[in-house]
């Protein structure tokens, strides 16, 4: 273990999921909050189109990662109603999107995969072992910038979340707010694929998200609280997954994630019984 805590590949995957963790945690609160999980899964599978897009064009695949991911959250949100897409509108992109990604895996497969034959498999399941010292260092810019636009608009996003007729009234742009939350679940959709990869990362958004609502009915602790359990379970997962090195990181995450949800399943009620005697 501590011959694995001192390679490079080690400190920098743990110096990326420590940012980018938290991002996810923050933005799947409001996922969970606001109902928008299955948003949250069309963009994952966006994720793996946008890569496999700009993989078969010869380009960077975090650039159509990032690309694919935004632009389509917000196209989401701009069919939607007050920039919330309801499910006829995902549904439809979903099946669209997904039917364009095996487009551009065959395109990718068949002319140039000699480079980079196991580039679409990373994106699938991530590598987040494998990130450079470059890629580690946009990594942890992004997720930052995430959490910060996240924590400016959090307020407003509460108020149009818990009652967005009355937030309209009282003047906060509820549309706008709800296409620039969508931008944000696209930008961690792209962060998050690096690290758990398309398949896995509604798990990463929705699993610390659903445990810290179960365990606080406060919004702002519950945020919190959603955070500090991506992150704990970020290192708990690495940290496994290098004392086990036939267990893959992004399948450690999932597992911690799961069991952590689990586990609130049997706290909320003794909290419920104290609340009550209370």
């Amino acid at each position: 273990m501590t011959a694995v805590l001192t390679q490079t590949f080690f400190q920098h995957a743990l110096l990326a999921g420590t940012f980018i963790a938290p991002a996810c945690g923050l933005v799947g609160y409001f996922l969970v909050l606001r109902a928008q999980i299955f948003t949250g899964d069309a963009l994952s599978h966006v994720a793996f189109t946008g890569a496999m897009a700009a993989l078969a064009g010869g380009y960077d695949l975090r650039l159509g990662l990032f690309a694919a991911t935004v632009g389509v959250g917000l196209l989401l949100g701009g069919l939607g109603r007050r920039g919330r897409p309801d499910d006829v509108v995902i549904g439809s992109v979903f099946a669209w999107i997904l039917g364009l990604g095996a487009f551009f895996l065959t395109v990718y497969t068949t002319s140039r995969s000699a480079a980079r034959g196991g580039a679409g498999t990373s994106v699938l399941f991530g590598s987040i072992f494998g990130l450079s010292s470059g890629q580690t260092t946009l990594a942890v810019l992004i997720a930052a910038g995430i959490c910060v636009a996240v924590l400016l608009i959090a307020r407003p996003l509460l108020f149009a979340t818990l009652d967005e007729a009355v937030a309209a009234a009282r003047g906060v742009p509820t549309r706008v707010l709800g296409l620039a939350f969508l931008a944000l679940v696209g930008a961690c959709a792209g962060e998050a694929t690096q690290a758990v990869g398309s398949l896995l990362l509604l798990g990463l958004l929705a699993a610390p998200a659903g445990a810290a609502i179960r365990l606080t009915d406060r919004p702002f602790r519950a945020l919190a609280l959603s955070a500090a359990l991506a992150v704990a379970e970020m290192w708990g997962s690495l940290l496994l997954s290098a004392e086990a090195p036939e267990l893959p990181p992004s399948f450690a995450i999932m597992a911690t994630a799961s069991a952590v949800y689990a586990a609130t399943f049997l706290v909320r009620p003794n909290r419920a019984l104290r609340t009550a005697a209370a």
